[in-house]
């Protein structure tokens, strides 16, 4: 049995995906008539989300999509386009974090915070001068991680925009309901300061904001000494692991938003098996 690429979508995905899958749109004020065997036939919507899934996995561009696998580029796009207007990929996103909490369980005792930045040459909105880039066009992208690394919470900003100030909105801004149980939240030196310690402990969580080199002599002086902040970096890094994001060409920020639900989605539901049969 051959491995199934990154792009396609097994059976299990597929139905967790195919409930939430937008019904075609009509206009009721227009009289629809089609010849028997006439026009285009529609696209399944399987084929649509394959393709979907093909450009956000390798980065290509929507008109370089093979029009032998998936028809007309243009189509998939439209679809694309369409399907986030109805919430399609929030809705993905979310059933993620639901199957994932049924069957693992959301980490919500040590939750992680941080941005990281991309560029985005073409983008038109949520788009800043990149400090680290010499200046060019960039984004950021602020995430909150349970402590598997799961992400919970996506704010998209430009990338001058420093990380403390998203705080408030990331961790307004999860997209599951949070417990009442006792929650740390762990973050880097950029979000030191009495105004970020306030915004933690009004969201109702233990602070636990130190630098890099605190943690590491703490795992000097404690063999059994645990850290918890770097599953942040990781997601980052499966983040970057979707070409399509990891260079931002989306112009408008609720395309690059979709793009960056249906990559949490995928994530949350990879930690549950099912992604890969």
């Amino acid at each position: 049995m051959s491995k199934i690429k990154s792009w396609e979508v097994s059976d299990s995905f597929w139905s967790v995906v195919e409930p939430l899958i937008p019904p075609p749109e009509r206009d009721p004020n227009k009289e629809y008539k089609r010849k028997s065997g006439g026009g285009r036939k529609p696209i399944p919507s399987r084929k649509i989300f394959e393709g979907i899934m093909f450009v956000l996995r390798t980065g290509c561009q929507w008109q370089a999509l093979p029009k032998e696998r998936f028809g007309s580029p243009s189509a998939i796009y439209t679809h694309f386009a369409r399907w986030q207007r109805k919430g399609f990929f929030l809705a993905l996103w979310q059933k993620g974090l639901a199957e994932y909490d049924d069957m693992e369980g959301i980490a919500w005792t040590w939750q992680s915070i941080d941005g990281a930045m991309t560029k985005a040459p073409l983008a038109q909105e949520t788009v800043g001068r990149n400090p680290t880039d010499r200046g060019k066009n960039g984004t950021k992208r602020h995430i909150l991680v349970d402590g598997r690394g799961v992400p919970l919470s996506i704010v998209v900003t430009g990338a001058n925009r420093h990380d403390v100030t998203q705080l408030k909105a990331v961790l307004e801004n999860i997209v599951v309901k949070r417990p009442e149980s006792e929650q740390n939240l762990c973050a880097d030196k950029g979000y030191q300061g009495k105004p970020a310690l306030l915004i933690i402990l009004s969201e109702h969580y233990i602070p636990h904001v130190k630098q890099f080199n605190e943690e590491v002599q703490e795992k000097k002086d404690n063999p059994n000494y645990k850290p918890r902040r770097w599953v942040v970096e990781v997601s980052h890094s499966w983040f970057n692991r979707f070409r399509k994001i990891l260079v931002r060409f989306e112009k408008l920020n609720e395309r690059y938003e979709a793009l960056l639900f249906m990559a949490a989605s995928i994530i949350a539901l990879r930690k549950v098996g099912f992604i890969y049969e």
